[in-house]
């Protein structure tokens, strides 16, 4: 079973000790009544993968794991067989004892897009919603910050999380819970909130912003990337039907509409640092996600479009502040 008393243990006495009031409660539901059919089957795996502390890791330019004493040909063979498991493997790249674990998005491709807009994460605690399997999550500590918290309510996302935290020496300064963001009560309490690939599957987008909001501290950073169209501060799509074969997709709004958005919900000094095409090299098939992926949502006569007709992925990263409240 998987611990969460250690985190519980860890936001005692900070800033993030109100959480308890609520937290115990609802992982303690989750555990009863949430879990996954294969939970049982991943629990068994969990339990075989090895927890050497000498491991190195290296978070800075990329999330690897190695070994002081180079693993035996047979001990790799064993540890990707027990990686595998866990797949599709979606958010990444990881390399464990020289497995490249090939995930579907490059998400080391958006970290490098917005690393250098945000402000530096140096000793920062940073809230995560949607954080798959907890990539970023690594990379936020390779930048600096203090105590990273992850949100996702996927149990596979979770294991996928906690054998890769298992590997590195099992570090206690992230942490995946398995919540949705209307879970969490008004914490105020992260010096970053990151949203990432998830407002345009919200139904009330202005809602999930005034949550993300209520996470952050006074003169906290919003850090949000999503799905955008072109258009001035009044365009929005709302696609009839499926959205690249994904049929929760709610709201695309322009880059204009969604600074237009935050500006109204209170966010001060909101500007958008970078828009781009999502590209099939960025998000793609792979032997450790072997579904369909980018190339398959596209229409292969025009992949300016989606299969269903709509404009192709474009991805924008807005940044925002909560306002310093003077006393």
């Amino acid at each position: 079973m998987i611990d969460f008393g250690r985190f519980y243990q860890q936001i005692a006495t900070g800033p993030l000790s109100h959480w308890l009031e609520t937290l115990p409660a609802q992982l303690g539901q989750w555990q009863r009544e949430h879990q996954h059919g294969q939970f049982d089957k991943w629990q068994r795996c969990l339990n075989k993968f090895p927890n050497d502390t000498n491991n190195l890791v290296s978070l800075t330019n990329a999330m690897e794991i190695a070994s002081e004493v180079p693993l035996a040909a047979g001990q790799i063979k064993k540890l990707e067989a027990l990686l595998r498991v866990f797949s599709p493997w979606r958010k990444g790249p990881f390399k464990v004892h020289g497995i490249d674990i090939n995930t579907e998005w490059r998400s080391d491709w958006k970290w490098e897009r917005l690393r250098q807009h945000i402000t530096p994460l140096n000793n920062r605690t940073v809230l995560d919603v949607g954080c798959g399997s907890g990539y970023h999550l690594w990379r936020m500590l390779g930048d600096g910050a203090k105590f990273t918290v992850g949100i996702d309510p996927s149990t596979l996302f979770l294991f996928q999380f906690e054998a890769i935290r298992q590997l590195a020496n099992d570090d206690q300064r992230a942490h995946l819970l398995p919540l949705g963001i209307q879970q969490l009560p008004k914490l105020e309490a992260f010096d970053t909130v990151f949203s990432m690939g998830v407002l345009y599957h919200r139904k009330s987008p202005i809602d999930h912003l005034q949550q993300l909001k209520d996470q952050l501290r006074d003169g906290g950073e919003l850090v949000l990337e999503t799905l955008v169209i072109d258009g001035d501060e009044n365009q929005v799509l709302v696609p009839m039907g499926r959205y690249g074969k994904m049929n929760n997709v709610w709201f695309l709004p322009s880059a204009d509409a969604l600074i237009l958005w935050l500006t109204k919900l209170g966010f001060e000094n909101v500007r958008c640092v970078d828009s781009c095409i999502t590209s099939v090299d960025e998000q793609r098939k792979t032997d450790w996600m072997e579904y369909e992926s980018l190339a398959d949502f596209l229409d292969p006569a025009d992949p300016s479009k989606t299969i269903e007709g709509h404009p192709a992925p474009k991805r924008a990263v807005i940044i925002a502040n909560k306002p310093q409240v003077n006393e």
